[in-house]
């Protein structure tokens, strides 16, 4: 709002009715029609008003009295101050002097017909004291008006005051002048006191005259009569009374011209004076086609101030014309209001013209044919309409787009689209956003200027219906974005709901749409950033938080899936080296995936596990969030898992391993075990298990719960769930490895037992030379020995998961064979015992108790049992080949890491 006008100067400061005066001052309205009001000492003077300048204003003055402010109104600043004033005053008007006030005759200013007085004119009258006024020019500086309000100095007057004539003619004569003046005036009264007799002595020869006069009249009356008589007296008198006849008869035609004259002057100055109401009906039609209606509301409103309760027929008339155009703007501007689109400023504006003009015609019949229309609401709703049409247009569009075209042609440019250029569904997700965050926000400014007053008007509130529109408007959007972003999800409720669907399309557009999904997500984010600003009701955000929460755990699951088809092609990477000191026989694909594993959740973390303003954490206990890390990292570990198990199988099924064994039997295996031992480039396959082996151990022992305290690094509450049963399927799986391997290494060292045991039609029962090892049973030692070595030199912590198993085997073996012999000679009892014990002595830190078991029934099965000459025989011969067997029994005893 402008500030105040403030009138600063004045030029008169005084003066009678009419009087032209220039006001000067400040902030005295910007345009012709800001000003709308003009007091000058309390009369009205804004109909003779000029505007010229927000400084300047040229009026005249109405019929006041007495000091006064100068008091301007304007529409901009209001009601205004004075620091100067006016002086009105009324002068003696004579039958000759212009006035702008009519003045009423009184009987002393009639002037008279007949003989004039001998006395001088007051024009020519001299000083009643008989003083010179020569040198009294000195003024009293007072206004004399002030001092005496109802009296004057002007002797011809009734209101005559001696005070007022002496301060206005004799400021500065001396007291000693005006007693001599006094005495003057007492002699000249005097002297009018002594009578008729002094008159005509001063005047008889005057008096002589007239009597000679009249004589001669009556001598010639008498010369008439004698001649004419009577009758000319007569005929005198009816001439003369002809003549008033006559003379009346042109009076009254000059007064019925003069009645005319003044009528029309009348109506030509009421059509000048009230040209603005005269003028009006076609004045608001021109500035509401201009779209000035702010200059309609203003003209509109100073006619019904100034002429709505006029009875003149002709203004009734007038203003029911204009009450007609002002009926039909206001249809003409809630059109405008509820047209689409257009700004909020632009609505705004015509709410309130149109607000303003239903309260200028409120209560009259005219104005009541649009009583029940709420021009505000009016607005409000055709936004929320506009904005809900727009969103459903635009997926329309988009949606459209993707589904245009056959299958095959749908197909054919999935696969011909640029990967850098964004799917249909960002590009929807972009434009939805952007529409959103800026139609929401011009949606609820409407609304909140509606509730605050400024633009509702005389109707009720509906603030129930507006949050219900609001809210809807978020559901609305927030279902859109679901409909586009979450693919993966079940759809089939939300389509069914909402009566809405946008196809999937092929296997290649949803998987070029994925990576894009974190972008969908800034702009999701964005558009609630800019909402948060508009202090919405906390539901409604809660709504669009929600999406966001889902949005970001979609966005999860997609980085995760993704890293997770990474680990599947970690197998391709394998390149066997051995790269963790704390497991040796682990290669450094564990390294790798952690290494995928801290790139994963450093992406996740800058995309969508990091709460912005407003968001919810997604990590709260037992919520979907938890639920859903928990379950992507059993699926990542699971995968993991996989790919070793698919290292250790693939390339057993590349290979195809010989299980010679039998050095005996004419298959060496030396070059083999000299390449395992040796360390050669080709990596076999026994050597690919062994450390796949030591991958799942090292994962079961270490890894694993390393991968939880990586979690833990990063915020993540510890996915103890995941973690434990991704350990209990490495478990199963490093069992089912483990079999696979001592199945391989373990059958055929087993079955070579028996041939080679009878090699050369040998039996039991036959006498033979003792004093060394049984071949088969030095071949068993050396194959184990091998198996040792190439199990040491790959990854020491899994010799005895491995051998336990192996030499259980070989201990079953043994004594089912034992058991099968029916009689042993003397020589043959001591050849078994001295086999059986060195092997498990030598096997005694591998075997379990049930190898011992079965080593104890292979020597029980020795039939007869050993006497105690076989007993010392057999013990010489087994210290004997202890000896010579030191080092092959020595790598048995080395301890391990």
């Amino acid at each position: 709002m402008a500030p105040q006008p403030v009138v600063t100067g004045l030029s008169p400061k005084e003066g009678p009715p009419g009087t032209r005066v220039i006001i000067r001052g400040e902030f005295l309205g910007t345009r012709v029609q800001d000003l709308i009001g003009l007091k000058i000492c309390g009369s009205d003077c804004l109909l003779s008003a000029e505007w010229k300048s927000s400084n300047k204003i040229i009026a005249r003055t109405g019929p006041a009295k007495g000091k006064g402010d100068i008091i301007v109104t304007t529409l901009s600043g209001g009601v205004g101050t004075s620091t100067v004033q006016f002086r009105a005053y009324h002068e003696t008007i004579g039958p000759l002097k212009e006035s702008a006030v009519w003045i009423e005759e009184s009987p002393s200013q009639n002037f008279a017909w007949g003989r004039r007085t001998l006395t001088q004119s007051g024009l020519t009258q001299e000083d009643p004291l008989g003083l010179s006024i020569e040198g009294n020019e000195q003024k009293i500086p007072e206004d004399l008006r002030d001092l005496f309000p109802e009296a004057c100095g002007d002797l011809s007057q009734e209101h005559f005051s001696p005070s007022w004539f002496l301060l206005e003619n004799h400021l500065a004569t001396s007291f000693e002048d005006l007693k001599a003046g006094l005495a003057y005036l007492k002699r000249k009264v005097e002297s009018q006191k002594e009578g008729q007799l002094s008159f005509l002595k001063s005047n008889a020869g005057s008096v002589i005259d007239q009597l000679d006069t009249l004589m001669n009249i009556r001598d010639k009356l008498q010369e008439d009569l004698k001649l004419h008589g009577t009758e000319p007296l007569n005929i005198l008198e009816a001439s003369i009374e002809n003549s008033i006849t006559e003379s009346q008869k042109i009076f009254t035609d000059v007064l019925v011209r003069k009645e005319k004259a003044d009528s029309t002057r009348s109506v030509l100055f009421a059509l000048s004076r009230h040209k603005f109401l005269f003028c009006l009906p076609n004045a608001v039609d021109r500035r509401a086609k201009a779209g000035e209606y702010d200059i309609v509301v203003n003209d509109y409103s100073r006619a019904k101030n100034l002429f709505g309760k006029t009875e003149i027929p002709i203004f009734r008339k007038v203003l029911e014309e204009v009450d007609q155009r002002i009926l039909s703007i206001r249809k003409q501007l809630h059109e405008k209001v509820v047209k689409m689109p257009q700004s909020v400023d632009q609505q705004k504006k015509l709410i309130k013209a149109l607000t303003s003009l239903e309260l200028q015609q409120s209560g009259t019949p005219i104005g009541d044919k649009l009583r029940n229309i709420d021009p505000a609401w009016d607005a409000i709703e055709a936004r929320a309409k506009y904005l809900e049409a727009t969103f459903r247009q635009t997926f329309e569009q988009h949606a459209n787009k993707d589904a245009a075209g056959t299958p095959e042609k749908s197909k054919s440019r999935d696969r011909d689209r640029d990967p850098s250029q964004a799917p249909s569904r960002v590009n929807f997700c972009e434009e939805l956003c952007d529409i959103a965050a800026s139609q929401l926000p011009d949606l609820w400014r409407l609304g909140q200027l509606y509730f605050t007053g400024e633009l509702r008007g005389p109707h009720d509130p509906k603030p129930g219906d507006f949050k219900k529109m609001i809210l809807n408007a978020i559901e609305k959007f927030c279902v859109y974005l679901r409909l586009a972003i979450l693919i993966a999800g079940d759809q089939r409720a939300l389509r069914q709901s909402s009566g809405l669907s946008w196809s999937i399309g092929s296997a290649s557009a949803t998987h070029q749409f994925l990576p894009w999904i974190p972008q969908c997500l800034r702009y999701t984010r964005i558009a609630y950033a800019t909402l948060i600003g508009l202090d919405l009701p906390s539901d409604a955000l809660d709504i669009i938080q929600k999406l966001i929460d889902e949005v970001r755990l979609f966005c999860f699951s997609i980085i995760f899936k993704r890293s997770t088809d990474r680990c599947k092609k970690l197998g391709s990477q394998e390149t066997w080296e051995l790269g963790v000191e704390d497991y040796p026989g682990a290669t450094i694909l564990p390294a790798a995936l952690e290494a995928l594993l801290v790139e994963t959740l450093d992406e996740v973390q800058s995309v969508c596990m990091q709460p912005e303003s407003r968001e919810g954490n997604l990590l709260e206990p037992q919520s979907d969030g938890q639920r859903e890390v928990s379950q992507r990292l059993q699926e990542f570990l699971s995968t993991f898992s996989a790919v070793i198990e698919e290292l250790a199988f693939q390339s057993h099924d590349e290979e195809t391993p010989t299980h010679n064994v039998s050095q005996l039997l004419g298959f060496p295996n030396a070059q083999q075990l000299d390449s395992v031992a040796s360390g050669g480039a080709a990596v076999t396959w026994e050597q690919r298990m062994l450390c796949c082996l030591a991958n799942y151990a090292y994962c079961n022992k270490s890894f694993f719960p390393h991968i939880g305290d990586v979690f833990v690094r990063y915020g993540y509450p510890l996915p103890t769930l995941a973690i434990e049963t991704s350990r209990y399927t490495v478990n199963q799986l490093f069992t089912n490895l483990l079999e696979e391997y001592v199945e391989h290494k373990g059958d055929p060292l087993v079955g070579t037992i028996e041939p080679s045991m009878y090699l050369g039609r040998f039996q039991w029962d036959h006498e033979m030379e003792i004093g060394q090892l049984r071949p088969y049973a030095h071949e068993c030692c050396d194959n184990l020995v091998g198996v040792y070595s190439e199990i040491y030199s790959i990854s020491p912590a899994l010799l005895r998961p491995i051998l336990e198993s192996i030499v259980q085997t070989i201990s079953e073996e043994l004594a089912r064979l034992m058991s099968c012999v029916q009689r042993f000679s003397f020589t043959g009892a001591i050849q078994a015992h001295v086999d059986i014990r060195l092997l498990r002595d030598a096997l005694e830190c591998y075997a379990n108790e049930t190898a011992k078991n079965y080593f104890m029934e292979a020597l029980e099965a020795i039939n007869p049992p050993l006497n105690v000459e076989q007993k010392r025989k057999a013990d010489e011969i087994l210290e004997r080949v202890k000896r010579n067997m030191r080092l092959q029994l020595l790598c048995f005893t080395i301890k391990e890491p």
